[in-house]
Order: C-alpha cells, then sequence, then structure tokens
C-alpha cells in the first residue's frame, strides 16, 4: 500500500471526490493527508477527513498566507492538533521565491508553526522554496533553544545541503511529482543517497503531477508514479518501495500508525 503525505483534497469539489478517492484506491493508494494551509481552512478538514476513513489531515498557515491574519500562537494552532484525524502541522515554512508576505513575516509564523509541533507532539509539515539557508539554521535554532520536535520537508526540491542537514537533525523528506521530470537528475541523486529510513511520497495535488501527467490535474492516485521512479533511483521493486514509504509515514505521523 503507498500512502500519499501531502495532498489538498479540498481543492476537488465534494462532487468530485469519491471519484478521485476510488482512483486513489485502484492505483493502490490506501491513505492520504490533506494540508492547511490557513487556519480558517484548517478548522474544517478534521470534518473533511472524518468523512472517508482513509483521509487525516494536518493544520496551519502556509507562507504564502502568513501576513493575511494575525500569526496564530503556538497554543492555538496545537488546540486544532488535539482532533483524532489531525496529525500533523502545516504547511508552514518560508517561500523566497514568490514572496507573497514579508520575509520577517514568513519567518515568525515559521516559528510558531515549529513551536506548535513540539507542543502538540506531532509532525510539521514544511514548505522551502529558495530559502534553504534560513529554513535550516531556523529550525536549528528552534531545536536547540526549544527542544526537539520532527519534521518532514515536503515536495522536496532543494539543495543536497538542506536534505543532509535536516537528515542530521532527524528530519524527513518527502518526493513529489518533480522527481520524474527528465530535468530532474541533480534531485534523483539526491533520493538515491538518502537514509532509506528518512523517505516519504506525495503528490501535492492537484499540483505537480507526475510524467506521464504532467501538465494536467494531480490527483492521489498518481503517488505511484512518484514512487516507481524512485524505486528504481533506489535500485528497488515498487512493492519494497510502498513498503518502505508506508513504513516510514507510520513512524513519522504516530497517530495514524
Amino acid at each position: 500500500m503507498l500512502i500519499d503525505s501531502h495532498c489538498h483534497l479540498d481543492y476537488f469539489t465534494e462532487a468530485e471526490r469519491p471519484a478521485v478517492l476510488e482512483r486513489a484506491a485502484a492505483a493502490g493508494v490506501g491513505e492520504m493527508v490533506t494540508i492547511g494551509t490557513t487556519m480558517s481552512q484548517s478548522h474544517g478538514l478534521p470534518a473533511l477527513a472524518e468523512a472517508t476513513k482513509n483521509v487525516w489531515c494536518t493544520v496551519g498557515v502556509h507562507p504564502h498566507h502568513a501576513a493575511e491574519a494575525p500569526i496564530p500562537a503556538p497554543e492555538e494552532i496545537a488546540a486544532l492538533a488535539q482532533h483524532p484525524r489531525v496529525i500533523g502541522i502545516g504547511e508552514s515554512g518560508l517561500d523566497y521565491y514568490y514572496d507573497r508576505a514579508p520575509r520577517d513575516i514568513q519567518q515568525a509564523n515559521f516559528r510558531a508553526h515549529i513551536r506548535a509541533a513540539r507542543l502538540a507532539g506531532v509532525p510539521l509539515a514544511i514548505h522551502a522554496r529558495d530559502a534553504d539557508d534560513d529554513i535550516a539554521d531556523i529550525l536549528e535554532n528552534e531545536r536547540d533553544s526549544g527542544g526537539i520536535f520532527t519534521f518532514l520537508l515536503h515536495c522536496f526540491s532543494s539543495s543536497r545541503r538542506l536534505a543532509e542537514r535536516a537528515v542530521t537533525m532527524g528530519g524527513y523528506v518527502s518526493f513529489s511529482g518533480i522527481l520524474t521530470f527528465p530535468k530532474s537528475n541533480e534531485l534523483r541523486e539526491i533520493a538515491r543517497d538518502l537514509p532509506a529510513d528518512r523517505l516519504l511520497v506525495e503528490t501535492d495535488a492537484p499540483y505537480l503531477a507526475p510524467v506521464p501527467f504532467r501538465g494536467k490535474r494531480n490527483e492521489p492516485a498518481h503517488v505511484a508514479h512518484t514512487a516507481r521512479v524512485l524505486a528504481q533511483v533506489r535500485a528497488l521493486e515498487p512493492e519494497a518501495m510502498a513498503d518502505l514509504t508506508t513504513g516510514n509515514f507510520r513512524r513519522l505521523f504516530w497517530k495514524a500508525a
């Protein structure tokens, strides 16, 4: 069984979701995690997750939305994680490519989510784009000043240095359809070299559809194509990769174990 560790099911209409879930099941995707991007949206995700037994969720504020409302207190974010279907915090992090929020606000929002993850005892899903050094520095600073927490670099497409610093801190790395793109040779080399017990797969649906669906709307069923490429890179059979990434998911997202 495969698990799509990061998707946005609420971006599909209520009428579309049953067919999306059926196609995922047919592709061997047994579970998926739908992701929080704003506090108002996050409040509605537990009900969406409850509606289907194989859907989990996270809660949090994406860096794109960090300046749209006051930064929530860590305690407020952590309180939402009390729900049994909420298995993580996020996605939060830094995005210096689009810079849709001032960088100091993104950083403050990121720190609030790290502290929420520590308070709730659940992992943080991290969005990192063109901000590798600041991501790693903040993670290290928060760990050293406040204590350990668990985290996942989602939709990884950053530098080898960030991946290695993250793994050294106990972090996990999730690969999306970007891994299948023809020009992603460097990314595939990173995926080949990381410790096997830190690898996950995801779609980030409806974005970043893998080959052979590139340019079309992505959905959880397509995580099988990313997992197949990851298996090739690691010289594993697809079934072994499914077992590996599902086991890693259960260890990281302990509430879904």
